[in-house]
Formats: structure tokens, C-alpha cells, sequence
């Protein structure tokens, strides 16, 4: 059964047929401890790792579905192909307190906001299925499955080993730093740490080894996800002005056929 809470968070992005089962609570980013996924291998289909970027700009929507689809792969590329380029600055004075406490609740200007429950949970209430709540709470998740779009995997997670799955920032708070993030104010270095569009709940080794890369340097195990990754890198960079490197740049288009 859905939550009442998940139906507040999920049915203002969602259509009846995309809305999911829920999820929890953490205050802090987590590191994760090592080890590997439980469950099956996915296949080459789309089916329950959520939405296609395409479909879904500003990020509500749960998952990351592949774009296999000629007509997609080309309407990739469309995206891709308007982020700019620049050279990536120092990382000098970066600090993820640059970036506010993490999974702050109470930034203005991003979905999900403002809701009673921290950033942690949100995602994992969008993207997790078969989810428990802590006894007495709508937003404390105990346990949910979780289909990784980085590895093709089916996670089952429980809070017990909480770093088997960690929210990924799809375009990592200190790339972004280094390509201009360290002249903002800081609510908009708030925004693009709390933006749904820029975080996806995730296998933990998989996120603990991609660290700040760049898709030049770093792409998802899981193939068939790397042309939607590489979509949802260009969606943020888009959104917040923030280019990319010319290397960086050339491995997105090369994932969707560019």
C-alpha cells in the first residue's frame, strides 16, 4: 500500500501509471563501505529502472530507464550537444559545507522541498519499490528494493547496511565546484545539491569508485544506462549553466551514438 506521504510527493510529477512505491531518512552523505549488490542482472530492456531522462527534465519522475530506441539516441544528442565547454578550474576551497548541510530540506527553488522529509528520503521514496517505513513515521525507510540503473542490478536494501545504496550527484558537487559552482551564491550551490534532477539513488561501490569523474573518466558498469547517464549529465549542466570538459563532452555524444 502507498503511504498517504507518497502520494503528496508523487502524484504532482507523476501519472497514475509511473507512480512508485516509497522511501526514507538520513542526515548525512554516506561513504560507501565496500562489497556488492545482491540480485539478478538487468537485461537489455527498460522495464523497472523508471523514466526516461527524456521524459522527464526536471527529475521527479523515479529511476533511469536506458534510451535504446534510434529516435531517442537522436534526441540525446540534441541535449548533449548544447552544453558548453571549458576547461575544468581548480579544486581549491571546495568543501562539501560549501554546498550546505547535507540533504537539507528547506532549499527554495527545486522539487521536493519544503516537505517534512530530508533529501535522502525523497529519492529514495521515488525511486525505491516494496518500501517500509520506520514504525510511526511516513518518511523513514527500513528497507526497499531498488533496480541500479549503474549496474543492472536488483538491490535489496535495509537500513542496517545503509551504504548499499547511496544517493549519487549524477554531476559531482566538486566537478561542479571546479567548472564555475565556486562563484555562486551559496542557495544556488544549495539547489544543485538538493535538485532530484541531479541525484539518483544507486549502488554504493559503483558511486564510491566514479568519486568526482567526469564522463570522460567515469561511465556506469551497466551499458545499456550509459547514453541516459550522459543525458542526465548534460540535463544539470543545462539547467545550471555549468559547462563540461571538451573530453567530457565527447564520451556523452559517444554513448548515444554521437
Amino acid at each position: 500500500m502507498i503511504s498517504s506521504r507518497a502520494y503528496r510527493v508523487m502524484l504532482p510529477a507523476l501519472s497514475a501509471a509511473t507512480v512508485l512505491a516509497l522511501a526514507g531518512c538520513d542526515p548525512e552523505d554516506v561513504i560507501a563501505e565496500g562489497g556488492s549488490s545482491s540480485g539478478q542482472q538487468g537485461g537489455g530492456s527498460a522495464g523497472g529502472f523508471g523514466a526516461s531522462p527524456l521524459n522527464n527534465p526536471d527529475g521527479t519522475k523515479p529511476g533511469l530507464a536506458p534510451l535504446t530506441s534510434e529516435a531517442d539516441r537522436a534526441a540525446a544528442r540534441k541535449v548533449i550537444e548544447k552544453v558548453s565547454t571549458k576547461g575544468r578550474g581548480p579544486k581549491t576551497g571546495y568543501a562539501r559545507d560549501e554546498f550546505g548541510y547535507a540533504w537539507k530540506d528547506s532549499v527554495d527553488g527545486v522539487p521536493l522541498s519544503r516537505n517534512g522529509c530530508d533529501t535522502r528520503n525523497d529519492l529514495l521514496a521515488r525511486d525505491g519499490k516494496d518500501v517500509e517505513f520506520r514504525s510511526g513515521s511516513d518518511c523513514v525507510v527500513v528497507s526497499m528494493t531498488l533496480k541500479d540503473p549503474y549496474t543492472g542490478s536488483t538491490i535489496e536494501w535495509r537500513k542496517q547496511q545503509a551504504t548499499k545504496v547511496q544517493i549519487d550527484h549524477v554531476m559531482p558537487l566538486s566537478y561542479d565546484w571546479q567548472m564555475g559552482a565556486a562563484r555562486w551564491p551559496e542557495a544556488k550551490r544549495q539547489q544543485i545539491a538538493n535538485d532530484p534532477l541531479n541525484l539518483i539513488p544507486v549502488d554504493g561501490p559503483a558511486n564510491n569508485a566514479k568519486r568526482d569523474s567526469g564522463p570522460a573518466s567515469w561511465l556506469p558498469p551497466y551499458k545499456q544506462i550509459r547514453c541516459s547517464y550522459a543525458v542526465r549529465f548534460a540535463q544539470v549542466s543545462l539547467k545550471y549553466a555549468l559547462p563540461v570538459t571538451t573530453a567530457d563532452k565527447r564520451a556523452m555524444l559517444a554513448q548515444c551514438g554521437g
